[in-house]
């Protein structure tokens, strides 16, 4: 269904990087979440009603809650798609994220609820019954449930959302609560062990850590996480394609919600080649980087004197040095500089996050370990950086 409404309401709805379909996608997704839920609302009330049963009406309330993430889910997504304005230059992106956090929250109470009613079931049992309607509901109910939980968890998937993917576990819940109190009911007649109570808040906890789960995924990128290797590797190989540029290092990705990313990095370029090139080249990586990847990209030059043969072979000894510290430890900015006080060398390090010892030990130990090599200069570790990634 999702696909066929995908169909007809999303204009290029396989284009699943572009912010409109995204847009799409989660409108007619959410807008689906509501009218199923609220339809099981109503068939549960009114059913529960009919036979009297308190837990029915409560799980038909409960189906109000979810249709309510549904329409959170909405919400964001429209909102997250709002433009740059005067106090938000980069757009409402996160906005997504947010509603992803509001409805961990909801995850999470429907959990700390159900641990709760099934402790107070387990204090207290009383006698559950069991009739084919009441079989015939739940299954509907777990079916649409189940049915939800792929098309959100499909869907998040594809567009990379954080909030549907939390809506999708959300799902997932209802589908083990309902599960397990069909098998309480069902065993009840066997046994007069509470056996309700005890699956409640096995399901109860398993509610709890989709929870946990959904609000770490949602927090990480509100608080600010890096990027993937894999991206950052894709980035520096674009930039790298535009000659006369033969370096890259810190790449920093800045991520302000999905199809808002910026891009920033440092290209080393030969000292030699005329100014106005090396400006025409970066401002074609610039270019690509933005179209390639959907984003603001913004590149800084670092000139090398690459016709300089001992800076050049200073370059080489420094990172070999540096990699006898740790492989994945990185070398650039590696200048020769003329003082009144004499000549330096000055270099910078970026550092694996992984790295177990201190800034201030591992600046002294390339640069002894360079300024052995290198007798006729000052080594200076001039900045230490963690890797961006």
């Amino acid at each position: 269904m999702v696909g066929l409404l995908a169909r007809i309401f999303i204009r290029n709805y396989s284009d699943y990087g572009d912010p409109d379909v995204r847009r799409g996608y989660g409108m007619v997704c959410g807008a689906l979440g509501v009218a199923i839920n609220v339809a099981l609302c109503v068939f549960k009330f009114v059913f529960g009603m009919a036979v009297s049963s308190v837990a029915m009406v409560a799980d038909a309330l409960n189906n109000l809650t979810d249709a309510a993430s549904s329409a959170v889910q909405m919400v964001g997504f429209k909102m997250a798609s709002k433009g740059p304005d005067g106090r938000h230059p980069y757009g409402h992106g996160r906005v997504e994220y947010v509603a992803g956090l509001v409805i961990s929250f909801l995850i999470v109470y429907v959990g700390l609820e159900l641990v709760r009613k099934s402790a107070s079931a387990f204090s207290s049992p009383r006698e559950v019954s069991i009739s084919v309607p009441s079989v015939a509901v739940m299954a509907v109910s777990m079916a649409a449930k189940l049915y939800m939980f792929l098309f959100n968890r499909r869907v998040g998937r594809r567009i990379s959302s954080v909030a549907m993917e939390a809506t999708a576990m959300d799902s997932l819940g209802d589908v083990a609560v309902t599960a397990v109190a069909l098998a309480g009911m069902s065993f009840s007649r066997l046994t007069d062990f509470p056996l309700d109570a005890v699956g409640g808040a096995l399901v109860g906890v398993f509610i709890l850590r989709n929870g946990v789960v959904s609000f770490r995924g949602t927090v990480s990128p509100l608080i600010g996480e890096g990027a993937s290797a894999g991206l950052v590797g894709e980035i520096e190989r674009v930039a790298l394609s535009h000659p006369p540029i033969f370096e890259i290092h810190d790449v920093m990705v800045h991520d302000y919600g999905p199809g808002r990313m910026v891009v920033s990095l440092h290209a080393e370029v030969p000292g030699n080649v005329d100014v106005f090139v090396l400006h025409d080249a970066l401002d074609a990586a610039e270019r690509d980087i933005s179209q390639k990847f959907g984003c603001q990209a913004l590149i800084h030059m670092d000139p090398v004197d690459v016709g300089n043969g001992r800076l050049m072979e200073i370059r080489g000894i420094v990172r070999e040095e540096a990699g006898k510290v740790d492989p994945g430890l990185k070398v650039h900015d590696v200048r020769m500089v003329e003082t009144h006080e004499g000549r330096r060398l000055y270099f910078e390090l970026l550092r694996p996050p992984a790295l177990g010892i201190s800034d201030r030990e591992l600046g002294e130990r390339v640069r002894s370990a360079v300024q052995e090599r290198v007798p006729e200069a000052e080594c200076v570790v001039r900045e230490i950086n963690t890797a961006y990634i």
